[in-house]
This record gives structure tokens, sequence and C-alpha cells, in this order.
């Protein structure tokens, strides 16, 4: 079945390329993906390239996707740690150490495999994407929503997309501010030395916010315990964020600056931990959101990971 949307252009928009219009009226929907479906105006088809003008109505036709995803190697390696789950969505508590999805380096063991040997996800998001609608990195644990129905898959990309919903990470941090509260703001984009990281620009970029608030600090050996709510979804953003103010995150082996720091560490159960430990100490805590079909208000928390709970009582106990 097809399904047929249409869209009116406002004066806001006037001029812009239709696949670049179409692409804000769909976010759900990649711009690569939007030019493979069959667009019309007054009945006859346009280009893509087209310049759109004030009330010009296009109508654009979606071909329903197969929401059952034939995925490879789908695996059971790990207990998923399912928080909710119905036909529409499934909520993860993600486990530290874990790909989200199949690449090049990682093709067993993710998390999209584990959930598929549980259960379908909806193919919008692609073959070895199925279901995924925003991302954790690999040692980032905490809550995740996966879409299993395609209607979801839509309405919770353009939640994210329009950033209509609460996520709170926790996270442990070099250096103890002189402040409780503050916003972050500042635009990021890829590194032009390194394209792994990501790096606070002053132009271009795209813009981001973050709002961070000190829950404990430890002044003796100079860590923060942190709470940082997003108000945008940059890539890497609360570490890229954190560190460019001198706050890196323990443990990140990209933005940390561990290794400079440790020669200051005295405590020897805290060196040992940060010696031992690859992965930044933060963890998505909060989720809260709509659900995307029936609109009842839903909120997800997960108490941090075992590591970031040891590190704690390390800080509590003898720091």
């Amino acid at each position: 079945m097809i399904q047929t949307r249409e869209f009116i252009v406002s004066e806001t928009d006037q001029g812009v390329r239709l696949d670049k219009f179409l692409s804000a009226q769909m976010p759900e929907f990649s711009r690569s993906e939007i030019q493979k479906f069959a667009v019309t105006k007054g009945g006859t088809a346009v280009k893509f390239s087209e310049k759109v003008k004030v009330g010009d109505v296009f109508a654009v036709n979606i071909p329903d996707v197969k929401s059952d995803v034939a995925c490879e190697n789908i695996s059971s390696d790990f207990d998923l740690d399912i928080l909710f789950e119905d036909d529409d969505i499934i909520v993860i508590n993600k486990p530290r150490g874990v790909v989200m999805y199949p690449s090049a380096g990682n093709k067993t063991g993710t998390l999209v495999q584990n959930i598929l040997g549980h259960t379908h996800l909806s193919a919008l998001g692609g073959q070895t994407r199925p279901g995924v609608v925003h991302r954790l990195d690999k040692d980032t644990s905490g809550v995740m929503v996966f879409a299993k129905s395609d209607a979801a898959f839509r309405a919770l990309v353009k939640m994210f997309s329009e950033h209509d919903l609460t996520r709170k990470y926790i996270t442990f941090t070099w250096g103890v501010p002189n402040w409780e509260e503050a916003d972050i703001t500042g635009n990021i984009a890829r590194s032009s030395r390194n394209r792994q990281k990501m790096t606070m620009v002053k132009t271009g970029g795209k813009p981001a916010h973050t709002e961070v608030a000190v829950v404990n600090a430890w002044s003796r050996v100079g860590v923060s315990q942190m709470r940082c709510t997003l108000l945008t979804g940059r890539t890497h953003q609360i570490r890229v964020h954190l560190s460019a103010h001198g706050f890196p995150v323990l443990c990140d082996p990209i933005y940390g600056r561990g290794a400079s720091r440790l020669g200051s560490v005295r405590n020897p159960d805290l060196l040992e931990f940060l010696r031992e430990h690859d992965g930044q100490m933060l963890h998505a805590e909060v989720l809260e959101f709509k659900h995307p079909t029936t609109g009842q208000m839903m909120k997800f928390k997960s108490k941090m990971p075992d590591d970031m709970l040891e590190l704690k009582y390390i800080l509590d106990e003898f720091c």
C-alpha cells in the first residue's frame, strides 16, 4: 500500500530545493530516501532540484516498507535488559562496551543483532540499522528506545529531530567547577585534523546546547559527578562540551586527556581504577518521551553500571 502526503510551501521555504524542503517536512526520512519517492505538483512529476515557490502543493507517494528485517548474524550474545516493550517500541538499558549495529569493524555481537534475536524491528532504519532512531557510543551505557513499527519509527525520528523529549546523562569528570549549574552552548563539527573526533568551532558546524548540574564533587582529587541534559543531540556532544570547558570525562580515550592528570592522583584505589578502565564514565540515565502511537508520557531511568558505581564508592570512601 502506498501512503500519499501533501505539503504546501510557506514563505519561509521560498526558493529552497524541493528535496531539501521535503526533508524538512519529513525528518524521519533521509534526503536520499526521499529522492526515491514519486513526487508530483498538480499531477505532474517534478525534479528534486526544482526551487519551490510559495503556495506550491506537492504530493508525495510513500511506499510501505516491510517491517521485519532479515539481518545477518542475528545473535543472543548477552541478555537484554528490557525496560519496556509493546507492539511499537522496545526500551533497552544498553550495556557498556556494546556496539550499536554492524559495521566494517564490528560484524557480530551488536545491540541491534541481539534485539533482533528477541523481536522484530522497523525496516525504515535500513538493513543494518533497523529500528534505530538515536545512538549511544560503544562505551556509553544507558536507556535507549528502538522502533518496532514503521509508524513508531517515523514519530520517534521526528521527536528526536525536534528535540521534543528529555534526555539526561550522568558522568564523572576531571575538575571541580566554581558553579553548581551551567549552560554550555557552542557549535560542533568534525575535526579537520582527526576525522574520528568532533570539536567546537566558532563558525560552521551545528548548534549544540547542554545543561550541566554538579551532583557531587571530591575536591581532594579534583573529580566531579555531573548530570547533563541534552537540548540538542550532536555526535559526542557531552564529551566535547565538557572537555572544551575544562572538565573532560574520566577514562575518555578521545577527549579525556587522562594521561596528563594521572600523575596528580595519590589515592592508590582511584589510580588503579583509572588505569584499568578504557571507556568514558558516561551513562544515559533518563529518557522521557511521549509514546509514538498512544501519546502517553513515558519516563525511564536506569542506575549507573557497576563500574561507575565502583568509581563512586572509591571516591566516597577513600577520597
